[in-house]
């Protein structure tokens, strides 16, 4: 990956020299400052649908306010233009399709915000880049024997379009969080440390079929993590590739032992979860058209990938 040091001290200077670029926002997912929890029970703005266990959304969503969000979208001098989400899961977690109890998931725990875009074509279509940042909770973190999908566009079909984002445990037991292209290749993954925001963006190319990942850590300016973009591959072109974005916990159950092999297959309705609460924090969550740059931070953007 590019010099995290090197891109933050050129976005300085820009910013001392007055270079600061508008950005071409299509769709702005982050909680201003008026919003309240109830948005996501009323489903207003920036926000179509929850996908949720049995109680209000608000239970499981918090704007929350000990936590500061990412600094990269803060206007200078000014103290921050958005309220961190919160999304949490728990026991009751367990999403019910059509709200047919034979439809239960009970393999699954889900709290996952779906963006309302003004049209899904607009998001995915041409080049667009996705932007997010997470945090771990210091009192109820994830549980890294498991896997967990906290960005990704779901088409219609119930196809895994781009897994933007998750998380699972590597190897030596650290928890990462990779970037996986729609058949799961690994195109980038990172220590997903505590105590810091750690900032992505995805730039998609939906007539190419190719994708760039940027990343940086808390204050850091978004920096390449490769000198060109590539192929996303296992995704098709066209409406069949396209799909709702969902941010929030989709946690995946372990394999029970008791399970035969066919069962055990079957991670929507069965393995195990346990009975704990389980919460991530969200800000900067938004997406931009990649024809004038890609946005890093503080206002500045750079080309995006060829």
């Amino acid at each position: 990956m590019f010099s995290q040091q090197f891109y933050s001290v050129l976005c300085g200077l820009l910013v001392t020299v007055g270079v600061v670029y508008s950005t071409p926002v299509v769709y702005d997912g982050r909680a201003a400052l008026g919003l309240s929890e109830s948005t996501f029970n009323d489903l207003s703005g920036a926000y179509v649908y929850v996908v949720k266990g049995s109680k209000n959304a608000s239970d499981y969503i918090d704007l929350s306010k000990s936590i500061k969000p990412t600094p990269l979208w803060d206007k200078l001098f000014q103290p921050p233009q958005e309220q961190t989400i919160s999304v949490s899961i728990d026991p009751s977690s367990v999403f019910v399709p059509g709200g047919n109890p034979a439809n239960a998931q009970n393999g699954f725990r889900r709290t996952e915000v779906i963006a309302q875009p003004r049209n899904r074509t607009v998001i995915e279509s041409g080049r667009t880049v996705f932007h997010w940042s997470i945090r771990r909770d210091k009192k109820h973190d994830l549980n890294y024997k498991h896997e967990y999908q906290v960005v990704f566009i779901e088409p219609n079909d119930a196809r895994i379009a781009i897994h933007l984002s998750n998380w699972k445990t590597s190897s030596s037991q650290r928890p990462v969080t990779p970037i996986l292209s729609r058949d799961l290749t690994v195109l980038f993954e990172t220590d997903f440390t505590k105590n810091d925001w750690h900032n992505f963006a995805v730039l998609v190319d939906w007539n190419a079929l190719t994708l760039g990942v940027y990343y940086s850590k808390n204050g850091l300016p978004l920096a390449p993590t490769s000198w060109r973009t590539v192929k996303n591959k296992g995704l098709v072109a066209g409406p069949d590739g396209q799909g709702d974005f969902h941010f929030g916990l989709l946690k995946l159950p372990i394999a029970n032992p008791a399970d035969n092999s066919t069962q055990a297959t079957d991670v929507v309705h069965r393995g195990i979860q346990e009975n704990t609460t389980e919460t991530l924090h969200y800000s900067g969550v938004f997406v931009e058209s990649a024809v004038g740059g890609v946005s890093v931070g503080y206002g500045l953007k750079i080309p995006a990938m060829a």
